[in-house]
């Protein structure tokens, strides 16, 4: 197979499934595991992709958000990781806020005690919550069909009125400079709300997040602490783990990288 063919089936694949694994291409090309990351390297230089953990990346547009079905399908070892580490800073006694979003959505299978109150913006937190028996509150607004998330003048007026031991966020982006971001300001002006009310907020990111931004920033990042991906320190993505404790005073939770005091 010729080299342009390689790449036209690498961007025709990312184009139906917005992210692809490494062992997707290799088998949709026939092509070595070498000639693919070689491929990729090249396709991320000229602007056509994102190379990320394991494979790669539609480059997104600031404005453009992935439905709720089709982040289920990304990273879902990832978010089983980064949910169980997100879930041991939990005590008993804590008031919490769960942001919309799937990668929050997989704290709550690994939260050992009953005794916390849960608030959220999530349609798939609220289900979650009630299924494992949590007292849980929700605030109002209305639903968007794609992140089910409740956002609007009456979910800014509902979480005014409480305050957190903790805040869980979801993001789209994560950027040295920009902060953490996120396509949609009614989301973020809730993202920003819950962080301002925290006593400790953090921020659950799985590999796809870092070096992006979106459209609409939300807090710096020194703000919240960042809970990721162990499997993440090994990859292409470790370099910019390392410049965010090295750079900035943010805490990478990943089990290698610490406050840079």
């Amino acid at each position: 197979m010729l080299t342009f063919e390689r790449y036209e089936i690498i961007l025709q694949l990312l184009e139906e499934k917005k992210v692809a694994k490494l062992a997707a291409l290799v088998e949709a090309t026939g092509a070595s595991e070498s000639t693919i990351r070689r491929d990729l390297t090249i396709l991320e230089n000229e602007q056509k992709l994102k190379r990320i953990h394991g494979g790669a990346s539609l480059k997104k547009r600031k404005v453009e958000e992935p439905s709720m079905t089709e982040k289920v399908q990304y990273f879902a070892e990832e978010k089983r990781e980064i949910g169980k580490k997100a879930a041991n800073f939990i005590k008993s006694g804590d008031s919490i806020y769960i942001d919309a979003g799937t990668s929050t959505q997989a704290i709550l299978p690994y939260i050992e005690t009953k005794e916390i109150v849960i608030v959220t913006n999530g349609f798939n937190i609220i289900e979650e919550a009630i299924k494992r028996n949590f007292k849980t509150y929700v605030i109002g607004g209305y639903v968007k069909s794609g992140t089910h998330a409740f956002v609007g003048k009456g979910a800014v007026e509902t979480i005014q009125q409480f305050r957190f031991d903790k805040a869980f966020i979801g993001t789209n982006g994560i950027d040295l400079d920009f902060g953490y971001s996120t396509p949609d300001p009614e989301e973020a002006q809730i993202k920003q709300l819950a962080i301002e009310q925290s006593n400790e907020a953090f921020v659950l990111a799985d590999p796809s997040k870092f070096g992006e931004v979106s459209f609409a920033k939300f807090a710096r990042l020194e703000q919240a602490s960042i809970i990721t991906s162990a499997i993440t320190s090994a990859d292409e993505n470790a370099e910019y783990l390392e410049r965010l404790a090295k750079e900035t005073t943010v805490e990478v939770v990943n089990n290698d990288l610490h406050r840079n005091d």
